[in-house]
């Protein structure tokens, strides 16, 4: 979402010219697949944690420019709001205790710029969607300085010719229009990347497709948005509304949504690249004047600068990457299902669970998409959404079941698996792995304590809905900073 693109008018001229050169872009990615031109010897794991801002009153503060000035690291970035920022996290391999790495990392370096944000007024917050989110914090005026976001406003509006409408049924109901795409900003999500060769990418995209629904289960973190209770994991319908750039009637016509599942399983990674391009028109249509055939054809790689820009405004929730990291190409799976939050460990726990499961599924000798429609996965995903731990899935051999039971009788000992396959520590493997064992047993994530606590502030202290939800967060925010798993949260 972050790359610079300078604010424009596009004309007919740059759109032609963009189909041509992203489909030359697609026609070169094909023959660097052919010849098997992409590093994967050593593969690498990297994450992603998008943040919200607060303010003193844990009200969401529109300081992200004179945050990130403060924080003063690379590493951390300008995100779609105001109030977001993120931060990317160096790739590292997980053998060993690269986990413990990941988490080390991540505790120091929001420890860190907490405390440089706080003398701008500003603290961070690891969570789905705000509970203190309101319908006046996400105006045109709220999007961050970058060109880019006010470029892909104008252009999903463009391309939609009228005013979102977000409708989402849940334990209460919302139904809202918004004319800018800034209700995408509530959404504040984890993401972990996953690089895989050529040959094995479908594999993996294929097996995370499997399991992205039980990893919202688990981790879901966004139950409320303007006040209401809606799904447990609201971020997922909030985010597929917020940048529908279709009409009700282009709908009715079948058209694919941008922000996506899919509709099939894949047979390698040019099935998503070759659909990106023949689905979706580009919302940002910018050119630059290398020629990715002779750039190829002399030896060098090419950027397909093109090609990733489009694929950057197709949101699946499993994304393929193409990068160029000193002068060698690579891919990787990008899983974007899981909210912010709660805390680093529960992220890294998640994170563990996510890259062992999807190593043994994609590795086993019956693939699992062998045995299960692709619309089963679909399915899964938004039941999981909405009902998170509390959900009923289909997995084949097993039919429908808890969600918690389909983890502690077959998920975790696979993630086990996988994670040894990683060459992981054992005792590392154990201690996160303990954690999602104790979410289930407990049946508590982020969504669960969020709702329990905001029952109890209303129905024992007798707050009214808006002071409940700020209480909610005031409660949220040091047991974050604790990093004390979630199940082990109190309620009170």
């Amino acid at each position: 979402m972050g790359t610079e693109v300078e604010r424009r008018e596009f004309s007919r001229e740059d759109r032609a010219r963009h189909r041509r050169k992203v489909r030359q872009c697609l026609d070169v990615f094909a023959e660097m697949l052919r010849e098997s031109r992409f590093e994967f010897e050593r593969p690498m794991t990297g994450l992603e944690i998008e943040l919200n801002l607060v303010d003193d009153q844990a009200e969401p503060a529109m300081r992200n420019a004179e945050a990130l000035a403060a924080i003063a690291d690379p590493d951390f970035q300008t995100e779609l709001g105001q109030f977001n920022i993120e931060i990317n996290v160096a790739p590292r391999r997980l053998a060993g205790d690269g986990t413990a790495g990941f988490e080390r990392h991540v505790r120091e370096s929001l420890n860190a710029a907490e405390l440089k944000a706080r003398t701008v007024g500003a603290h961070m917050v690891m969570v789905g969607i705000l509970p203190t989110i309101a319908r006046e914090h996400l105006t045109l005026e709220s999007l961050s300085a970058n060109p880019r976001y006010a470029l892909l406003n104008e252009q999903i509006f463009a391309a939609r010719g009228e005013d979102l409408d977000i409708r989402i049924d849940g334990v209460d109901r919302l139904a809202v229009t918004a004319d800018t795409v800034a209700p995408e900003a509530a959404c504040t999500s984890t993401q972990f990347h996953l690089q895989v060769s050529p040959s094995q990418f479908a594999a993996y995209w294929n097996a995370a497709q499997c399991v992205a629904g039980v990893q919202v289960a688990l981790g879901a973190n966004s139950p409320f948005l303007f006040g209401r209770e809606l799904w447990r994991e609201t971020r997922i319908p909030l985010f597929e509304q917020a940048t529908d750039t279709r009409s009700e009637e282009i709908k009715a016509q079948g058209v694919r949504p941008r922000v996506w599942f899919g509709e099939r399983w894949i047979t390698s990674v040019f099935d998503l690249f070759e659909e990106n391009v023949r689905y979706f028109p580009a919302l940002l249509p910018v050119c630059d004047d290398d020629d990715p055939a002779r750039t190829l054809a002399r030896g060098d790689v090419p950027q397909l600068t093109e090609l990733r820009l489009h694929n950057g405004t197709v949101y699946r929730w499993n994304r393929p990457v193409y990068d160029v990291v000193r002068g060698r190409p690579h891919l990787r799976v990008e899983n974007r299902v899981l909210p912010a939050g709660p805390t680093v460990v529960d992220t890294v726990a998640n994170g563990a669970f996510y890259f062992g499961l999807v190593r043994a599924l994609a590795e086993s000798d019956r693939p699992l998409w062998s045995q299960m429609s692709f619309s089963a996965a679909e399915e899964n995903f938004h039941t999981c959404a909405r009902h998170g731990i509390a959900a009923t899935v289909f997995w084949p051999g097993l039919g429908y079941l808890p969600v918690t039971e389909l983890v502690l009788r077959r998920l975790l000992p696979l993630a086990r698996d996988g994670l040894d396959a990683w060459q992981v520590d054992p005792g590392e493997r154990d201690r996160l792995l303990t954690i999602i064992e104790r979410r289930c047993l407990t049946a508590r994530n982020g969504a669960t304590w969020q709702a329990d606590t905001l029952h109890a502030l209303e129905d024992e202290h007798h707050l009214a809905r808006p002071d409940a939800l700020r209480a909610v967060l005031q409660r949220y925010i040091p047991l974050m900073h604790a990093n004390t798993p979630v199940h082990d949260w109190p309620v009170d």
